[in-house]
């Protein structure tokens, strides 16, 4: 069940992208508008997550992922039945608020739920390989909806599964009572981070448009990082801080944290890039795309699910974080020399297949930055860990797409075809990525250290509650 609701969060958030030609014909977007309709959803997702996993603590995960999955479900019926730009924009806005609200309490509820070693990394495994195969099912689910019925059914989808997720919960969750606002109602830094978190997740979703050294992104950027700053000043005096700065001590807490951030800005090389490689350079159709990365969703999801769980009990998830990445890089290193012709099985099906690697890697990254997460911090835990999730997404979307635009548009006035100078631009980002790869690496190297077997214990609640329910 919590695994639907994340694979519902992360096909949502691709599946929108096959459909925006037909949405932009059918509600008469503009090019600039047409944006908003992926940017409305990122921004109150990402600026939400951190202060409703904090809520989830306070108020009852439980009660917050009902509440999430409601939001979100009606918030898709209204996105379906959109007649024009500006209801489907806040209809998007409120999708975005819903899928914070649930997936911000995900990681908090299924820690506290298993807790004995290997349960909890076969649980990991499960989850991961749902979110990991999310964005490669929502293109082709995109492309097969749009194409047999129309836009409308991408966002009239979620309603079934919505309501099922919903009473399911209801059932397969037991009950919890949070520590009380009172132990965490601070009003002003709530303001400040959801405040600040937006507006950066606005300025660098902007940055492909306005340029890195343009007034709006240095403006926006400095304002975004002065609240963000003010927050964490205040997290340091308050009585009853939103997020108590304990939280980010242990080193495996940050370090997996920022490991993410780089691993995901990497990652979106192969989950877009990739892409708009074969459908801008190779002619594939939006179906096709999808179709041709069905073997990386299903190398990843495999390992995920299937591969995962005994190697992090037999050899600990440091370990396995280090050669999960190190398949990566082995993918990112064979994309740096794609053809302009490529063929897909000897160029292509090879990256499909080392991409496996995003099958080790999230599982580890999530058992080591929820390693050190406490009963009354959970939900927390899990709203920090999807929050550097979507920064790091966000940071590669601004990196790699306006370094590899920058290096097509040398190249095309440089006299190359169209051709050449997009895969020279894709193979640069491959390159950045590549790079971001070998600085998670370091950091794994340098910074994470192998949980201690009791750590998985660190979540005390009643002996497992899931055979109850």
């Amino acid at each position: 069940m919590l695994s639907a609701t994340m694979l519902m969060t992360v096909v949502d958030g691709s599946i929108v992208t096959v459909a925006l030609p037909a949405i932009q014909r059918d509600l008469g977007f503009s090019p600039a508008g047409l944006s908003w309709t992926v940017n409305a959803y990122l921004i109150a997702f990402g600026g939400l997550l951190l202060l409703a996993g904090r809520l989830g603590d306070l108020i009852g995960r439980k009660a917050m992922f009902l509440a999430g999955n409601a939001v979100f479900t009606a918030a898709s019926v209204l996105a379906g039945a959109a007649t024009g730009p500006g209801m489907l924009i806040a209809a998007r806005f409120l999708q975005g608020v819903g899928s914070a609200m649930a997936s911000a309490v995900v990681l908090g509820i299924l820690v506290t739920l298993f807790t004995e070693t290997r349960e909890r990394a076969m649980a990991i495994g499960v989850f991961s390989s749902t979110g990991a195969a999310g964005a490669s099912i929502g293109q082709v689910l995109g492309g097969v909806l749009t194409d047999a019925l129309n836009w409308h059914w991408i966002f009239f989808i979620n309603l079934p599964i919505g309501l099922a997720t919903i009473a399911l919960a209801i059932k397969a969750l037991p009950r919890e009572r949070g520590i009380g606002l009172a132990a965490g109602a601070d009003v002003t830094g709530a303001v400040l981070v959801t405040s600040g978190l937006m507006l950066g997740i606005y300025t660098v979703v902007k940055i492909e448009q306005y340029g890195w050294l343009a007034a709006h992104t240095l403006g926006l950027g400095a304002l975004a990082l002065a609240l963000l700053a003010a927050f964490i000043a205040r997290q340091a005096t308050a009585t009853t801080p939103l997020m108590p700065l304990r939280i980010l001590r242990p080193r495996n807490v940050w370090g997996a944290n920022l490991a993410q951030i780089l691993t995901l800005s990497a990652m979106f090389a192969f989950q877009i890039i990739v892409a708009l490689y074969m459908q801008k350079v190779l002619g594939y159709g939006a179906l096709d795309t999808g179709l041709a990365m069905l073997p990386a969703a299903a190398a990843i999801g495999g390992v995920s699910l299937f591969v995962s769980a005994r190697l992090n009990t037999r050899f600990g998830a440091r370990a396995v974080l280090l050669a999960g990445l190190a398949l990566l890089l082995g993918a990112m290193g064979w994309l740096t020399r794609v053809p302009v012709n490529a063929a897909y099985v000897t160029d292509l099906l090879p990256v499909m297949l080392l991409i496996a690697g995003g099958g080790l890697v999230l599982p580890a990254l999530t058992t080591l930055g929820m390693s050190g997460a406490k009963a009354d911090d959970a939900g927390l835990a899990s709203g920090l860990f999807n929050t550097t999730q979507q920064i790091g997404m966000a940071a590669g979307v601004a990196v790699l797409s306006t370094l590899a635009a920058s290096r097509t548009a040398g190249l095309l006035s440089g006299g190359a075809s169209e051709a050449a100078a997009l895969t020279g631009g894709y193979r640069l980002a491959f390159t950045i990525a590549a790079a971001l790869l070998v600085a998670a690496l370091t950091v794994t190297f340098l910074v994470l250290r192998q949980p201690e077997p009791h750590s998985a214990q660190a979540v005390p609640v009643s002996p497992r509650p899931y055979e109850k329910a």
